[in-house]
């Protein structure tokens, strides 16, 4: 991590929001673009918070508290989104059911704004049905699924098939999350369009796969 990154780290654990606020203000007044701050300032402390759960380092409450700052940070930055004109595409985009970490697809929502994307976030731990009834009534030209933790792969499979049952049974799927970085093979197991790592390959897919040039 930098050293900026290690510093807005300590107050999220120290649960000190108005400081890692203003290291965020701090990293754009030193020059860091809103999807550099994005990127390597709060994606890059959401993976170090991840690791230090992962290896019982920090408590769930401590995690919550992280994240939390991290949520508030993004909304800050959301004004300052640098958007490009809308391109007459929508995407929505959803966490599937049982997947409470959603810091991932705000940011690729964010990212898709700044792209010209008409963007629906449904958040959070949504029900495979409920998310079939949300692409019938928006009727979006992609759908991004995401998946933090590996277990969830199943949630996942059951979120593809509800939308294949429904009226926009057609419309291309994009996944992606950190669920695979240990299931390598998911996503070719899946009835999808597209899979992505990071925020530029999802923008990469999602311009393929919406015929949006770059």
């Amino acid at each position: 991590m930098s050293p900026l990154t290690e510093r807005y780290v300590r107050a999220q654990l120290a649960g000190e929001r108005s400081e890692a606020l203003a290291i965020v203000h701090e990293a754009l007044a030193s020059g860091f673009s809103v999807p550099a701050v994005h990127l390597e300032l709060i994606q890059a402390a959401q993976y170090e918070i991840g690791r230090l759960w992962e290896n019982n380092l920090i408590s769930i409450a401590e995690e919550h508290q992280a994240t939390a700052i991290s949520q508030l940070a993004l909304a800050v930055l959301f004004d300052k989104l640098p958007r490009a004109r809308r391109n007459g595409k929508r995407v929505l985009l959803a966490c599937v059911e049982g997947e409470l970490h959603d810091m991932g697809s705000r940011i690729v929502a964010d990212f898709l704004e700044m792209d010209g994307y008409e963007v629906r976030l449904l958040g959070a731990n949504v029900p495979a049905k409920s998310l079939a009834e949300r692409v019938t009534a928006y009727a979006p030209d992609l759908v991004a699924l995401s998946a933090t933790m590996s277990f969830h792969l199943s949630a996942l499979e059951r979120a593809v098939a509800a939308i294949r049952g429904s009226e926009q049974r057609a419309v291309p799927i994009l996944v992606g999350g950190r669920a695979f970085t240990w299931a390598t093979d998911a996503a070719t197991k899946l009835d999808v369009q597209g899979f992505a790592a990071d925020p530029a390959e999802l923008l990469k897919e999602a311009r393929r796969l919406t015929q949006v040039a770059a």
